[in-house]
């Protein structure tokens, strides 16, 4: 009875504790499971990118936006891991047999690793007594082994090899997705080579930068999850990848001037954009000369190159922001299969995976704001610094809004005064203006930028907002982009119409007083600078129709039931509280 007890009480609080803890990727696949609950029991609902293999949980944002990496994804419905189809029944009602870790392999439809597991004779362990986590190449990621670097055919017909490549993927415990913390170092069986694990905030769980697939298929003998790609060993650290790589030569020698080397080479857990010798020589000779120059600068240049985070290219599915180790903030994201810094293609290759962090090389070299000047022609510099300067002495006490100032180089600089902010155009001012014995120092936060153009000018340039301009033009409200005046328009991009079909777009446009209040709700009066707004509040400011418009919501009567329901497809970069109306407006 004692003995009964005790395994009694063992299982509770084992499953408990299963219930208890889970990571990020765990509750991923809970709302997988959320989303196929229309299909039966232990069905779960992925996202599959068009025209590839690459299957994911999705997060919210990519699951509405119907899209990964920019790209159109579909649906598709399979069993959840560890369960199973049975004939004539609905959804995956059937718990997955289990078996040793060889045996699960051939269940996961890794018969690659299993025909590899045999033939060097791993098989003995994978089916022996242990405790064991695989990480499995799935059967595509042995067909896409890279041939050049790899030579995967020598080293298929060389068993010990084969062992090594194998045993590198193995570790001597059992552990599941919630056990996998972000930043983890695993010893594999491989003389304990280490394996580097991070756990991403959207679910992405990686090895050496190889996504987690297939996760968490429990074996007798431990645990196997299905990888994306063959890891390989990772013994070297970012600095000695730049010092032995024949395309990093010029980044080296920035390595060693700037005195970062040494940091480099640390055990911290870093994501480096490694500029090419092509991405340096792109640059004016004389800004390259100035910029190797100064240690300063050139410190400053490589840590705006570095994040203090690993970004495998796997876990990125759509564009964050990540400070750098310069201070300054970059956006990374992707188009497709490619990895985008700050909205443009520049990443040659991807997840160079290093002892202390992973490297992307790519073929510009990112210019933080301190540098862009440095890289500008001289006599465009001259005009920027003239078109900072006014020809009058104005401290902070003689400014109020809408006056115009002139510059030495002859522009008409624009004052708005808001409730915490003082800004001059774009850029808003620094508390602390100085006086001096011949004039007055105001700091700004960045650089002016007098306007140059009208607001349609500048939405045609940029060809973000075709759709946009189209509905304006089908309102009749173009001309409300081009005239004078003092507006504020926050402009919804192409991306923002994403649910919207072509038909709801006809709609949107056949009635067109519906379509003119929406547009002129997206118009304030007066000139609002993204400095001006106070962070944290609900902002208040009036339309040009005099309603009241706020930053979070907006009241708008609407009277059709068709129209409503295609506003509430809308309501994505403006929310807008939709009240419905009782007659036609």
């Amino acid at each position: 009875m004692i003995l009964l007890f005790t395994a009694t009480f063992t299982i509770m609080v084992l499953s408990s504790l299963d219930q208890v803890e889970s990571s990020a990727y765990d509750k991923i696949v809970t709302h997988s499971r959320i989303r196929a609950k229309s299909q039966g029991p232990n069905v779960c609902a992925l996202q599959q990118v068009m025209g590839t293999k690459k299957k994911y949980f999705s997060t919210c944002r990519n699951w509405y936006n119907k899209s990964i990496c920019g790209k159109k994804a579909v649906v598709l419905y399979e069993c959840c891991p560890g369960y199973m189809k049975l004939d004539g029944k609905h959804g995956c009602p059937a718990v997955a047999p289990i078996d040793t870790v060889y045996g699960t392999l051939d269940l996961v439809q890794a018969k690659i690793t299993q025909q590899y597991s045999d033939q060097s004779k791993l098989r003995e362990e994978l089916d022996g007594a242990g405790s064991y986590t695989m990480f499995a190449p799935s059967d595509d990621a042995w067909k896409e082994f890279d041939p050049v670097s790899q030579i995967p055919s020598a080293l298929v017909s060389r068993n010990t090899e084969l062992y090594d490549s194998l045993c590198y993927h193995v570790v001597n415990k059992r552990l599941l997705t919630k056990d996998l913390k972000n930043d983890m170092i695993l010893q594999s069986i491989n003389d304990n080579h280490d394996l580097y694990i991070n756990h991403y905030s959207n679910g992405v769980v990686t090895v050496n930068c190889a996504r987690i697939i297939h996760a968490n298929q429990v074996a007798t003998n431990g645990v196997v999850h299905v990888i994306d790609r063959v890891i390989s060993f990772a013994v070297q650290t970012i600095m000695d990848e730049i010092e032995t790589n024949d395309d990093l030569t010029t980044l080296k020698t920035v390595a060693l001037r700037s005195g970062l080397h040494g940091q480099l080479g640390e055990s911290k857990h870093y994501t480096l954009f490694a500029p090419t010798n092509e991405a340096f020589e792109k640059l004016d000779r004389d800004v390259l000369e100035r910029l190797m120059s100064d240690t300063t600068v050139l410190e400053a240049l490589l840590k705006y190159h570095l994040l203090n985070s690993v970004q495998c290219s796997e876990a990125i599915m759509a564009g964050s922001v990540y400070e750098t180790l310069e201070g300054s903030n970059i956006e990374i994201g992707c188009d497709g299969e490619s990895l985008t810094v700050n909205g443009i293609k520049m990443v040659l290759k991807k997840d160079i995976v290093t002892s202390n962090g992973v490297i992307h090389l790519i073929d510009q070299v990112l210019m933080p704001d301190s540098e862009e000047l440095m890289s500008m022609d001289q006599r465009l510099l001259k005009i920027i610094l003239e078109n900072h300067i006014v020809k009058l002495r104005v401290s902070l006490s003689d400014l109020y809004n809408g006056q115009l100032l002139e510059t030495l180089g002859g522009k008409l600089l624009r004052v708005f005064i808001y409730r915490t902010a003082v800004c001059i155009e774009n850029a808003c001012m620094v508390r602390g203006s100085r006086e001096g014995s011949n004039g007055v120092l105001h700091l700004m936060r960045s650089l002016i930028q007098p306007p140059e153009t009208t607001i349609y000018k500048r939405l045609l340039k940029d060809g973000r907002f075709k759709i946009f301009l189209s509905l304006m033009e089908s309102a009749g409200l173009t001309d409300l982009l081009k005239q004078e005046g003092s507006y504020t328009l926050f402009a919804p991009i192409d991306a923002a119409f994403d649910t919207l079909t072509e038909e709801d777009i006809t709609l949107l446009k056949s009635d067109i007083n519906t379509l003119r209040a929406i547009l002129l709700y997206h118009f304030s009066n007066g000139v609002f600078i993204n400095g001006g707004l106070e962070g944290g509040v609900t902002n208040l400011l009036k339309t040009i129709q005099g309603n009241n418009l706020q930053v979070l919501s907006v009241n708008l009567p609407v009277g059709h039931e068709d129209i409503l329901i295609l506003l509430k497809k809308l309501i994505r970069h403006i929310q807008l509280k939709v009240q419905q109306d009782t007659h036609h407006i």
